[in-house]
């Protein structure tokens, strides 16, 4: 199995009809498909009746194709919004994503759904395995599309969907999709009452259906269709434990702080102020990005392993959400990185990278000298950055930040929750958690000569754009105390990597007047991000206890009640922010996760607790 998602070939009837020649059948007809999507999915599924007193309501599909049912719900959605706050998020699945090319010739047929389409195809992704997570502002509107084999990927979802759109090519032409193994799977991410809603009426989807506890019915159907099903959720699925604490709070939050005003906490601040949520952020320091997200310039770039490990996966997960994310803002640019091998052995795991590529070619291709050239990544200005994201939020600067945890208070007043986001402090409120610091220093100079943004790496890195030039960066490990301002020997380090780069400005740095920055990054031993909800550190080994001699527990994870976590990024807190700021919204206002389970709980703080238990 490569490592990308193949692409279905296409075949154009007469009428502009797409057809999937792999499974030998249309993605919709060119005569009437919209009014299919209506008249099946739309109507099947009680819409927009079903959704007048929600506040948030999710569908659910399970196969993405062309868009087409999304755009069609997109539209009946914005004539129908049952309030200006009320959210519905789309969930989908696809394990042959189109390509753009096609997508776009695909829904030119509808030019009633042209707006929407646009900002659907400005958005499409590449075939890259994992979780996407697409926004479309102003709109209340989540798409969330898990691209793989849906046996792999549904299994691995995390949401209760109001109604199912169960798409796909028939069940006579794509059996896999239509197995026994699907129907447990939908009713165990159904909300009570769930509506579903299909074309077919085949024996076998029916018996699947019932069995799985849905009381299931024969409609008229469409066009040449004499019948279709419809669907609705009477037996409740079991519910089953949460040892990784990833379920949410019984009711969304309307109150919330946040401790840190770095990348970590500027993206929870942003992400809840969006959905409405009243935020507050406090800070010792006198100004938002003091600490790690205060450097002159920033990096985005993947951090690509030739294995194609749970880990591997979740960090390019990440990187993707970031770049989408932070692309749109005024202070990040668009440039390509060479990274260039630092020996005989990167060299080789780059070899094995461009074998078989985790990203397309419009994102990762060989460079010269054996190395890779990074495409469509970002460089940006961190601070400024940091700043506009903080904008809907309350911000408490330049003050003493008293946070008791076991009552949710700050400084006196109740939240909600409280989000802990601020790096190393984190072990001030909540000891328990495996962090560790690394001191990470950049070097700057300001020149006349303005530059185009423009990247290195191999080790360390060279940025430029306009008058800055920065480079670096060093990673020691260190204590809580150090020099803001660096130390000569970290200028060296980072000056002899600069010239194993040698970007044209190298003398730049050797003749200029070099300024240095220096802070601290917060780790953890397996060098992935703390991601949510605080473990009650005393209870657990309680609960627990038969992990010590090896056997499973089924248990719920005891938690510090409304108390999360965002911590333990390194060195790549912009790379991680967006995703954990979208995962812990979603958890927080009891959306579907834009992750998948196995992410969850790789980042979950509740896994250094099993691994302490499981070692005695």
């Amino acid at each position: 199995m490569t490592r990308l998602l193949p692409f279905p070939r296409i075949n154009w009837s007469a009428d502009g009809a797409p057809a999937a020649l792999d499974h030998d059948d249309v993605y919709f007809s060119a005569q009437d498909g919209l009014a299919e999507t209506r008249a099946v999915f739309l109507r099947g599924c009680g819409l927009p009746e079903a959704w007048t007193a929600c506040t948030h309501f999710t569908v659910a599909e399970t196969g993405f194709g062309t868009g087409l049912n999304f755009l069609a719900l997109r539209q009946l959605w914005q004539a129908h919004r049952p309030a200006p706050e009320a959210r519905l998020t789309f969930v989908s699945f696809e394990g042959y994503p189109l390509r753009l090319e096609d997508a776009r010739r695909a829904l030119a047929a509808w030019p009633e759904l042209a707006a929407g389409a646009d900002l659907l195809l400005a958005q499409w992704p590449g075939p890259v395995r994992g979780v996407r997570e697409l926004r479309f502002p102003g709109e209340g509107i989540r798409l969330i599309l898990h691209l793989g084999d849906i046996r792999g990927m549904l299994p691995q979802s995390v949401f209760r969907a109001d109604a199912w759109f169960l798409d796909g090519f028939s069940p006579a032409k794509n059996a896999e999709m239509w197995d026994g193994w699907i129907y447990p799977e939908i009713a165990a991410r159904s909300a009570p009452g769930a509506r579903l809603a299909t074309f077919t009426v085949a024996g076998a989807v029916r018996r699947g259906l019932a069995d799985a506890g849905f009381e299931v019915s024969k409609a008229e159907g469409h066009g040449r269709k004499r019948e279709r099903l419809e669907a609705r959720l009477v037996r409740a699925p079991a519910i089953v434990a949460d040892p990784f604490g990833l379920r949410g709070p019984a009711r969304p939050p309307q109150r919330v702080a946040v401790l840190g005003a770095g990348i970590a906490g500027a993206t929870l601040a942003n992400a809840l102020a969006g959905r409405g949520v009243e935020v507050e952020v406090f800070d010792p320091a006198p100004a938002p990005a003091q600490g790690a997200s205060g450097n002159p310039l920033g990096l985005l770039m993947p951090r690509l392993d030739a294995g194609s490990t749970a880990e591997a996966g979740l960090l390019i997960d990440a990187y993707l959400a970031a770049r989408d994310f932070y692309r749109s803002f005024p202070e990040a640019e668009t440039t390509d990185v060479l990274q260039s091998p630092r020996n005989a052995g990167e060299a080789a795991r780059f070899a094995k990278l461009l074998a078989d590529p985790p990203l397309p070619l419009e994102d990762l291709e060989a460079a010269r000298g054996g190395g890779l050239l990074h495409k469509r990544a970002l460089i940006f200005r961190p601070a400024p950055l940091v700043a506009r994201l903080l904008e809907g939020a309350r911000c408490h600067f330049g003050g003493a930040v008293d946070a008791r945890l076991e009552d949710r208070s700050v400084n006196g007043r109740t939240f909600d929750a409280v989000l802990l986001a601020c790096g190393m402090n984190v072990t001030d409120l909540a000891p328990a958690l495996p962090l560790a610091a690394r001191l990470g220093q950049v070097d700057c100079v300001i020149r006349d000569v303005l530059a185009p943004p423009s990247a290195m790496a191999s080790g360390s890195y060279a940025l430029a754009s306009g008058p800055l030039r920065v480079w670096g960066a060093t990673f020691e490990a260190s204590g809580p105390g150090y020099a803001p301002e660096g130390t000569a020997a970290a200028r060296a380090e980072n000056l002899a990597g600069l010239e194993r780069l040698s970007p044209w400005w190298v003398r730049d740095a050797v003749d200029g007047d070099v300024s240095s920055r220096a802070s601290l990054r917060a780790t953890t031993p397996d060098r992935l991000p703390l991601i949510g909800a605080v473990p009650d550190a005393a209870a657990a080994p309680a609960r627990f206890e038969p992990m010590k001699k090896g056997r499973p527990v089924d248990a719920d994870a005891p938690l510090m009640a409304g108390v999360y976590v965002a911590s333990g990024y390194g060195a790549r807190g912009f790379t991680w922010a967006p995703w954990a700021a979208a995962v812990l919204a979603a958890r927080l206002m009891g959306d579907p996760a834009p992750a998948s389970l196995g992410a969850l709980r790789a980042v979950s703080p509740m896994r250094f607790v099993f691994r302490a238990l499981r070692r005695g």
